[in-house]
C-alpha cells in the first residue's frame, strides 16, 4: 500500500490520526509519530495532529494512563482533545484511524466517501511484518495499566514503519 500523494507538495504533509474520544489511542499516536519523524529529519515536512470521531471528551487532557505510559518511554503529553470535523479531509493528506469502527464512521461523515478512501488507512497497517488478523489498535480505556503498554508497542511499530514510508515519499528535509 502506497502513501497519498502530498496535496500540496511546496507544504507540509498533513496527517490525522483518528480514534474515539482522542484522549488514549490517537494521541499517543500522534505523539510517538511526532518524535519519530523529528528524529528523521522530517519534522518540517510533516505535520500531526489528532481527534476523535465522538465528542464525550472534549477540551480534556490524555487520559492519565496514556500519559503515564508515554511519559515512561519520554515522550511529550500535552493534549486537549477535540473531534474530527469532516472539512478536515480536505485538508489532509491521510487520515489514520485506529479500528474499523472508526474508520466507517469517518466514511459516513465524509463530503465524498469515494474520495476519501484514497486517503484513509488505518494506523497499525504501517506496522512492519505481520499484524495478525486483526490490524486494528484495542480502544485500552476500559482496561488497566498494560492495555496502555499493550497499545503503546503497537503504536511504536506502525509509527516507525509509517515514518520510513514517509521519507520514502518525501525525502528528509521536505516534500520532493
Amino acid at each position: 500500500m502506497s502513501l497519498p500523494e502530498p496535496r500540496d507538495p511546496s507544504g507540509p504533509y498533513r496527517i490525522c490520526v483518528v480514534c474515539l474520544g482522542n484522549i488514549c489511542r490517537s494521541p499517543m499516536a500522534e505523539k510517538v509519530l511526532t518524535a519519530d519523524l523529528d528524529r528523521a529529519g522530517l519534522a518540517d515536512a510533516v505535520v500531526v495532529d489528532s481527534s476523535g470521531t465522538g465528542d464525550w471528551h472534549l477540551g480534556w487532557g490524555m487520559d492519565p494512563r496514556a500519559a503515564a505510559a508515554l511519559r515512561v518511554h519520554g515522550y511529550p503529553t500535552d493534549h486537549v482533545a477535540r473531534q474530527f470535523d469532516p472539512a478536515w479531509f480536505e485538508r489532509r493528506d491521510l487520515v489514520l484511524a485506529m479500528d474499523l469502527d472508526n474508520m466507517d464512521e469517518l466514511v459516513r461523515r465524509a463530503p465524498d466517501p469515494d474520495a476519501v478512501r484514497e486517503r484513509l488507512r488505518l494506523f497499525r497497517s504501517f506496522a512492519p511484518g505481520e499484524v495478525g488478523p486483526n490490524p486494528e489498535v484495542p480502544d485500552p480505556y476500559y482496561g488497566g495499566d498494560d492495555g496502555f503498554s499493550t497499545v503503546l508497542t503497537m503504536v511504536e511499530a506502525a509509527s516507525k514503519g509509517l515514518t520510513a514510508e514517509l521519507a520514502a515519499l518525501l525525502g528528509p528535509g521536505g516534500p520532493r
